[in-house]
This record gives C-alpha cells, sequence and structure tokens, in this order.
C-alpha cells in the first residue's frame, strides 16, 4: 500500500527539522511541492533546500504541482475555504494515484507543524473518504510559528496557571475575548491593532527562526504603528510575508 507522510519542517530555518523528519525524508521516494506563484517561490525554493540537505540514502523525485486559486476577499468565507479545500484534494488525489506506486512513500512538508493552522491534515483526510486511492497516513511533527515567536523573544507562551487562546486576525476582528490573558494570533493578513486596548503588551515577529527575522515587542500603542510600517515594507520586499504575534494584558 502507498504510504504518505505529512511532516512538519519548522518555519523556514533548516535546523528547525527534526530528528524524525529527518529520517522519515530518508524512506520517500517523491516529495510533492504546491506551485504558490513566483510571489512565494522562496517558500518552494526552501523545502527543495531542506530535501537536498537531508535526503542522502537514497534516489528520491519532487513533483511540483500548481496550488488551486483561493479566493482572498469571499462574502462567504466558509464556502470558500470548502471550495478550495475541495479543489486541493482532488490534485492530492490525482498526484497520489499517477505519481506514486502502490508501495511508494511520498510526503508533502508543511510550514510549521501540521496540527496548527494548516489544512493538509484536513486536505488529505477528505482525498480518503474519497476512498479511491488507498494509502496509510503518518504525521511527523514541527516547530510551530508559535513555538518560534517565544523562542525569539525569550519569553514563556503562558503566565503561571493561566491559558493561552491560539486563534486568527479574522477572529479578533471585534476585538479580545473578554477574559482571555494571552492571546497568539496567526493567519492575520492586514494587522490593525487600533481596535485593540493599547495597553496591551505585543510580542511580533515575521520570518520567524530565518536569516530575515524581524522582532519587535512593547506596549501596543507604542509599537503599533511601527510593527505596520516594518510589515509593509518587508512584505513589498520579500512579495510575502508570515508573521505571528501574541498580545497580553496587563498584569504581574
Amino acid at each position: 500500500m502507498r504510504k504518505l507522510l505529512v511532516i512538519g519542517i519548522g518555519t523556514g530555518n533548516p535546523e528547525h527539522v527534526t530528528v524524525q523528519a529527518i529520517r522519515a525524508l530518508n524512506t520517500c521516494d517523491v516529495v510533492f511541492l504546491l506551485d504558490k506563484g513566483r510571489a512565494k517561490a522562496e517558500l518552494t525554493a526552501v523545502r527543495r533546500g531542506i530535501c537536498e540537505r537531508y535526503i542522502t540514502e537514497r534516489p528520491y523525485r519532487v513533483v511540483e504541482a500548481v496550488d488551486p486559486e483561493r479566493d482572498r476577499a469571499p462574502t462567504d468565507y466558509g464556502a470558500a475555504v470548502d471550495d478550495w479545500h475541495a479543489a486541493r484534494a482532488a490534485l492530492y488525489e490525482s498526484l497520489i494515484e499517477h505519481e506514486l506506486a502502490e508501495d511508494g512513500v511520498g510526503a508533502f512538508l508543511v510550514w510549521g507543524d501540521p496540527s496548527l493552522y494548516d489544512s493538509t491534515l484536513r486536505i488529505v483526510e477528505r482525498v480518503t473518504a474519497r476512498g479511491r486511492v488507498p494509502f496509510a497516513v503518518s504525521v511527523i511533527p514541527g516547530i510551530s510559528s508559535v513555538q518560534a515567536l517565544a523562542a525569539s523573544h525569550a519569553i514563556a507562551l503562558n503566565r503561571i496557571g493561566e491559558p493561552v487562546l491560539i486563534t486568527t486576525g479574522r477572529r479578533i476582528a471585534d476585538g479580545l475575548p473578554a477574559h482571555a490573558d494571552t492571546t497568539v494570533v496567526m493567519l492575520d493578513g492586514d494587522p490593525r491593532f487600533d481596535h485593540l486596548d493599547p495597553d496591551l503588551t505585543i510580542h511580533w515577529g515575521a520570518y520567524l527562526g530565518t536569516a530575515d527575522e524581524i522582532v519587535r515587542a512593547g506596549r501596543l500603542g507604542d509599537v503599533a504603528e511601527e510593527i505596520r510600517a516594518i510589515r509593509a515594507e518587508a512584505r513589498a520586499r520579500h512579495g510575502w510575508i508570515m508573521d505571528t504575534y501574541l498580545l497580553r494584558r496587563a498584569g504581574d
């Protein structure tokens, strides 16, 4: 039976790749890469570099495919994501069926960790549910941007006895939940900050763990505009940006 590996590779630093991931990579016959266009070609290059650096024990092929387009300004967010996932599932199924031998091992390399705000596992579940192409799935965890953010700022994610909320920019559009102590925000395409309490402390980071890493921290009211300006300049220079931030209420 075919075997599919979903491997977390961290936030772009090749040294984030774990020993478990390296061992898994060295069982692969095919590595599947999704082409997200010229603006994000660097992300594909990082994945290729990881393969070239760590797959040393066997020959392998890299198979690239064009990632289906996604509606970035939908009127119905849920429906748009569902359509995108359906298109990706059809693509994954085709890749597995036509590019992977019946006893072969294939891999998708996932930025960060496959379990945290990434669609790969849900899409693989869709392919499995269709039942046309049987395969086994193994997941190898990776260093998430949340971990990398905390490490770069040398902070603990939680305060003693307090919870941590991990959410998205879309979910805090009307402000933070009333009882949130520490909130980590991911997938915020255009952080505004002006709708939030200026006395919050923010720890922000972009391109975490890489040579291009940028971090800032301070009282939100004091550093929000600086972060927005830095973020806009970095996005224009690279053509893409991945950033994450932690918000914390005043306290001991």
